[in-house]
């Protein structure tokens, strides 16, 4: 690789090279030497910005966490209008076609990089939990505009879509129909959906 390369916004571009050698490498192809090379820069460019390989995951899946702000936002701003259903369905796919599902098994797989999230992140897998926060602000939304009911839990409404969801998606190699979705989504919400 070529030195003195000046590089515009290193941690963007090692990030965006992790992410996309993870989705199409899995955990076993993603290296520093992988993601270097797919960013297109030398090794001690990595080495230079994070402390070590496991740094540098830790700020990755934190990022990759921080980029699920505009889902949540536009499920939340989806509170009230269409249906609950498919609104859940929507953010679900968007949720978890994104980087999101295979994060989980590298966050689950290196115990280095868990204990550099405890740091930042004490409870939980990054992005699960920040889904499940995502999933219960929206329906907690719809509880308060009378679309759900005034009892429905929520808090657990949300880790339940979640997990089966993810349940749904963890074969990367073959993404669930959306009907097989919608109809997870609407079974797992119908005892209090009062549209």
């Amino acid at each position: 690789m070529p030195t003195g390369v000046h590089l515009r916004d290193v941690r963007t571009q090692l990030f965006d090279a992790a992410e996309r050698v993870l989705l199409r490498e899995g955990l076993t192809g993603l290296t520093s030497r992988a993601v270097t090379t797919e960013a297109g820069c030398a090794k001690g460019v990595l080495h230079r910005h994070f402390a070590d390989f496991d740094a540098f995951l830790a700020e990755f899946v934190l990022d990759r966490v921080n980029q699920l702000a505009p889902q949540a936002a536009a499920l939340r701003q989806s509170a009230g209008t269409g249906d609950v259903a498919g609104n859940l369905t929507n953010a679900l796919t968007a949720l978890f076609g994104s980087v999101a599902v295979a994060v989980v098994p590298l966050v689950t797989f290196r115990d280095e990089l868990r204990a550099r999230l405890r740091q930042d992140w004490p409870v939980g897998i990054p992005v699960l939990t920040e889904a499940v926060d995502i999933i219960a602000s929206y329906l907690a939304a719809e509880r308060d505009l009378g679309r759900i009911a005034a009892d429905a839990e929520v808090d657990l409404l949300a880790p339940t879509l979640i997990g089966t969801a993810h349940l749904l998606f963890a074969d990367r190699s073959a993404t669930p129909d959306t009907r097989t979705l919608h109809k997870m989504v609407t079974t797992v919400i119908a005892s209090v959906v009062r549209e």
